[in-house]
C-alpha cells in the first residue's frame, strides 16, 4: 500500500519506520525544508497517515524494509535507520545515511560501526553479554533533529 504526497523539493528521506521513534521530528524538520518523507514499514507495523507523509508498506520478512530502502537510495536521498547493514548500503549509493539518535554515517565510519558490531554478536555467541543501549531520552530526539537539519542545509544549498 502507498499513500502518495507532493511536495517542491527534489530532497527524498527514506526512513526506516518499524521501530524509530523519531518519526514526528522527521516530518516536522522536512516540512520545513519541503523535503519528501516516505515511511517505509512492513505490514505488521502500524503507520499513521498525515498530510505530508507518503506510507509506504511491505511484506512482514525482517529485511523487506530494509530492501525497499536500499533498492531506492540514491545521491539525493537521506536515509534514515539504526541498521548497520542498510546504512552500508545506502552509503554506497551515495545517500546520506543518520542514525535514529542523529549519528552520521558515512564512508569514513562505516566499517568501524560494522565491526563492531561483529565483536558484539561474537561475545554474544560466547554468552559474554555487554550493555546495550541507554534508554532513548529527550536528549537524542534534540540531537537527531538538529542532525537532519544540517544534513538538509547542505543538500539544499547544493540543488
Amino acid at each position: 500500500m502507498v499513500i502518495k504526497i507532493e511536495q517542491n523539493s527534489s530532497i527524498i528521506i527514506y526512513v526506516d519506520a518499524d521501530a524509530c521513534p523519531v518519526k514526528q521530528e522527521i516530518i516536522e524538520t522536512a516540512q520545513l525544508f519541503s523535503a519528501t518523507v516516505k515511511m517505509v514499514a512492513s505490514y505488521n507495523h502500524l503507520l499513521e497517515a498525515s498530510p505530508h507523509v507518503e506510507l509506504i508498506q511491505v511484506d512482514a520478512s525482517d529485511q523487506s524494509a530494509d530492501l525497499y530502502i536500499a533498492n531506492a537510495a540514491n545521491k539525493q536521498c537521506i536515509v534514515i535507520t539504526q541498521d548497520l547493514g542498510l546504512a552500508a548500503l545506502a552509503i554506497s549509493k551515495k545517500s546520506q545515511v543518520i542514525s535514529f539518535r542523529g549519528s552520521l554515517y558515512h564512508v569514513d565510519n562505516i566499517d568501524r560501526h560494522l565491526v563492531s558490531r561483529h565483536e558484539k554478536a561474537k561475545l554474544r555467541r560466547r554468552k559474554i553479554y555487554t550493555k546495550g543501549p541507554k534508554p532513548f531520552d529527550l536528549k537524542d530526539r534534540i540531537n537527531f533533529q538538529q542532525s537532519l537539519t544540517k544534513v538538509l542545509k547542505k543538500m539544499q544549498e547544493k540543488e
